[in-house]
């Protein structure tokens, strides 16, 4: 695996090597040891799956709160689907940042999501599928989000929201310390 990372801190792209010879390739996805060397947390407590009918649809932004934040490790198995995550690191350079990447079935990269971020992505293509590997076990008490298109983080989607689930829809304005934060 090749990890580049982005100009968030701690995020990263990976793309696989792959050996290839005339039956495909061959290539590893996941590797503890490969992790660790980048400083990355290798705890693989869940792998959950979803699968999006039409392009448009919107999923994000989430997180989860302390004590239970999580790492992902995000994948597209079918389709495209632009990818987004944004730094709530108070104390990061690049609080409020957020950068926005292409994952697609065919080009097989991943984005490494580190804790405190918030993750969403928009579908871009029809009947498109998604794979996280997640480093901690789902905590509904400590679910959180921030809006789509909330003003504070100016995030620019490809498309045009076609699908979205009402709570994805009305997270609050974003707030941090009891104060909003404007963009």
């Amino acid at each position: 695996m090749t990890f580049t990372e982005t100009k968030l801190k701690g995020a990263f792209l990976i793309d696989l090597k792959r050996l290839q010879d005339q039956r495909g390739f061959f290539a590893r996805a996941w590797c503890q040891k490969d992790f660790e060397k980048q400083g990355l947390n290798p705890r693989l407590a869940q792998v959950n799956l979803s699968f999006n009918n039409k392009k448009g649809t919107l999923r994000g932004m989430h997180f989860q709160r302390a004590p239970h934040q999580e790492c992902k490790l995000v994948r597209c198995t079918r389709g495209a689907l632009y990818d987004v995550i944004i730094d709530l690191r108070r104390d990061s350079p690049t609080y409020k940042h957020w950068i926005g990447v292409e994952l697609r079935a065919d080009n097989y990269r991943m984005l490494f999501v580190p804790e405190d971020f918030a993750h969403g992505y928009q579908t871009i293509e029809d009947n498109t599928e998604v794979i996280y590997q997640v480093s901690r076990f789902y905590a509904p008490q400590s679910e959180g989000g921030v809006r789509y298109n909330d003003p504070a983080f100016g995030i620019k989607w490809p498309l045009a929201v076609t699908m979205i689930s009402d709570k994805d829809r009305a997270w609050p304005d974003y707030v941090a310390d009891g104060v909003k934060t404007a963009a």
